[in-house]
């Protein structure tokens, strides 16, 4: 006997695809179109640049925002004593705000000096790879020649290969 098959779904879903759907209100009022720049920050400017700052609001000109033309100006709450760091970092934080969100948005950086709010930490613990499996890794990746991308897929490699001896 066959057993019938639901047409429902699982009525279960992670949080953070509700996240977005709640906070995107809230956050247009400050100017962000989305949730992105303020959930992913920490992934934008790294960890360093993440840990003394925070973006608070994207003003748009007085003219049309959604004009050909228009760009952004980020305002960003410094830690005091970053703020003169992040000034000279700005070029790279405006390239890495941009990239994240496709499209050259934001075009200057205003840095407001004051208390960061720290968030907890979400740590994941890192395993280490299995050495057999790190140089079976290198072994695969050994024919591409950017340094970077081949440290990169080496370690990749190494995890996936470990958690797959595992079982994981």
């Amino acid at each position: 006997m066959r057993k019938q098959q639901s047409n429902k779904g699982s009525w279960s879903r992670p949080l953070a695809d509700l996240v977005g759907a709640v906070i995107d209100p809230v956050l247009a009022r400050q100017g962000f179109g989305q949730s992105d720049l303020i959930l992913y920050w920490d992934d934008i400017v790294g960890e360093r640049l993440a840990a003394m700052s925070q973006p608070i609001k994207l003003q748009w000109p007085a003219r049309d925002r959604h004009a050909a033309d228009a760009s952004a100006t980020l305002i960003v709450r410094v830690e005091t004593g970053f703020a003169l760091e992040l000034q000279h970092l700005s070029g790279a934080v405006i390239e890495r705000v941009n990239a994240h969100l496709g499209w050259r948005c934001v075009t200057r950086l205003t840095l407001k000096q004051g208390p960061v709010e720290r968030r907890a930490a979400a740590r994941l613990a890192r395993s280490v790879p299995d050495p057999i499996a790190a140089k079976e890794a290198e072994n695969l990746v050994s024919n591409i020649k950017d340094e970077g991308l081949r440290q990169a897929l080496a370690r990749l490699g190494a995890h996936a290969l470990s958690r797959r001896a595992r079982g994981d």
